[in-house]
């Protein structure tokens, strides 16, 4: 035993030297990490206003500009479909032929009548002509004349009578014939050639949709709406200019369509299940790209905020109540937190609507290296600007930033 114990000594006092030197090395590594003394570098951004057109993206789908159910006016055979299902038909084009025989035969009858109710007329004229000569000189008796005159007039009356049997003929037997009362795409057909369709019936043979252009119905909060006419009629937002606000569509996979649309129609009542008002906007389809049904999104210009203030969304944080908070860079070079107001994302910023003044200096890069109350050393960025519009809410944006002189000055517009 104690020939092994100078051994098992010597083994615990290379143990102890060997943490202490670790011990040492990550006390060192560690001072050297936190450099308690180093004033650490940030990027900030000055606050400034400039005007803001405000856009609200709103869900809606879209609806045919135009729809005819086509259903026959009189009855009979449907001797021939005349169009391509799913095709493009003109106003005016031929749908449907239904057996004209029955109504050629009726109207060759009202020709017929007509005839016989002139020829007859004809010859009572001439029989009353020769009456009134004969009365002058007590050839015939006065009432003889009066009854002739009765005749003459129950003819023209028959005549009249039978022209408008006539034409009720010619429109019947034109109704053979079932036209496109629009222009647009038609539907699938409910009957094929042989079918029996009467006149007025309850189901459409097919259906015509006008879809350049197409209507465009999104929904849009009373809340937000309200709230829109106030600031309004405060001054606090200004009308874009344009007497028919313009709308921009997004469709379902995420892409921008290219036609812009305008709004036409906003609802004068309020939806009592989801609270909500409905407003109508045109847009030119020419390609034929939306269809009846579709979900969108559309970016509906509302006002400018002459006086808009920008952040950047990285530089807004949450705090335990989920109020958004930015840190500053206040007296003495010293990080401050203050909590602010946002009212909506425009691209890849927040509108502050509070919380911020003209000129404060909001930190946007280096936060995760700073603490409140450490003294840093702002560095004035400027922001990437993205080549696609900043206003439209479609569109993602990286929201980088680059360094620029320490010492330019910004161009601060007071509030």
């Amino acid at each position: 035993m104690s020939k092994h114990q100078p051994t098992t000594q010597s083994a615990i006092i290379l143990a102890l030297f060997a943490l202490s030197i670790l011990i040492n090395g990550c006390g060192k590594s560690s001072a050297k990490e936190r450099q308690p003394g180093k004033t650490e570098e940030v990027g900030i951004i000055v606050i400034e206003t400039k005007p803001q057109l405000l856009t609200a993206n709103l869900p809606g789908r879209t609806n045919a500009h135009m729809i005819a159910e086509i259903r026959p006016q009189v009855g009979g055979i449907i001797q021939k479909r005349e169009f391509i299902e799913g095709a493009y038909v003109k106003s005016g084009n031929v749908l449907y032929q239904i057996d004209p025989a029955p109504y050629r035969a009726v109207y060759a009858s009202a020709e017929a009548a007509v005839e016989k109710a002139e020829a007859n007329l004809a010859s009572l004229k001439l029989k009353a002509q020769r009456y009134a000569e004969l009365v002058k000189i007590n050839a015939v008796s006065k009432q003889d004349d009066d009854d002739i005159q009765a005749a003459l007039r129950q003819a023209q009356a028959e005549l009249s009578l039978s022209k408008a049997a006539l034409d009720a003929a010619r429109i019947n037997l034109n109704y053979t014939r079932i036209l496109s009362p629009i222009s647009g795409r038609v539907a699938t057909s409910t009957v094929t050639p042989g079918a029996l369709v009467t006149a007025n019936q309850e189901t459409a043979l097919t259906t015509v949709q006008q879809l350049d252009p197409i209507y465009v119905d999104v929904m849009q909060s009373s809340n937000e709406l309200l709230r829109l006419k106030r600031e309004l009629a405060r001054g606090t937002l200004k009308h874009s200019g344009a007497d028919e606000a313009r709308i921009r569509i997004v469709l379902e996979d995420g892409s921008a369509y290219a036609h812009e649309g305008k709004l036409k129609f906003s609802g004068v009542s309020v939806n009592a299940t989801s609270g909500a008002v409905t407003l109508r906007a045109i847009v030119p389809n020419p390609e034929g790209l939306l269809m009846p049904g579709m979900y969108v999104h559309a970016l509906l210009d509302e006002a400018v905020d002459e006086r808009a203030i920008l952040v950047p969304q990285q530089s807004v944080s949450r705090n335990s109540r989920g109020e958004p908070t930015v840190l500053l860079v206040g007296e003495g070079d010293k990080v401050e937190i203050r909590q602010i107001s946002v009212d909506r994302a425009v691209g890849a910023h927040w509108l502050v609507t509070g919380g911020l003044s003209v000129g404060e200096k909001v930190i946007v890069d280096g936060v995760q290296k700073i603490k409140v109350g450490d003294v840093v050393k702002a560095v004035l960025v400027q922001q990437i600007q993205p080549i696609a519009n900043e206003s439209s809410e479609s569109e993602e944006h990286t929201g980088h930033y680059q360094p620029v002189s320490v010492n330019t000055a910004a161009n601060v517009v007071g509030r």
